[in-house]
C-alpha cells in the first residue's frame, strides 16, 4: 500500500512541477510582452494613444498569471500536507539538491508563504 501511495504522489509532484514551470514560463513571456510594447512605441515615435488597449490586456493577462502562480504555490502547499497525511512525511519529491543558502530577505517564495500561513 505505501508503494502505490509513493507511485501516486510521484505522478502528483511530476505534474505539478510541471506546471509550476509552465506558469513561471508565461509569466516570464507576459511580462516581457507587456514590457516591450512602450519601449517600441516610444522608439518608433507613435502615439501614446495607439495600442493603450494592447497594453492594458496584456497587463491584464500578467495580473492573471500572477494569480495563477500564487494559487499553484498554494496547491504546492496543500500537497505537502497531503503528504504528510499519507505518510509520506520524510519522503522527497522533486530536486534531491537543498537549496542554497540564502539571506532571510533571499528566502526561496514557499518559506515565505510558510512563514506567513
Amino acid at each position: 500500500m505505501l508503494k502505490q501511495r509513493r507511485i501516486v504522489a510521484d505522478q502528483v509532484a511530476a505534474s505539478l512541477f510541471e506546471a509550476e514551470i509552465a506558469i513561471d514560463a508565461a509569466l516570464a513571456k507576459a511580462a516581457a510582452l507587456a514590457g516591450i510594447m512602450p519601449s517600441l512605441r516610444t522608439e518608433a515615435g507613435i502615439s501614446a494613444l495607439i495600442g493603450q488597449g494592447a497594453v492594458e490586456r496584456a497587463s491584464e493577462a500578467f495580473a492573471a498569471l500572477a494569480t495563477a502562480r500564487r494559487a499553484i504555490c498554494e496547491t504546492h502547499l496543500e500537497l505537502s500536507i497531503a503528504q504528510k497525511q499519507m505518510g509520506l512525511g520524510a519522503v522527497a519529491f522533486g530536486d534531491p539538491k537543498p537549496p542554497q543558502q540564502m539571506s532571510e530577505g533571499e528566502a526561496p517564495l514557499l518559506r515565505s508563504i510558510r512563514r506567513a500561513s
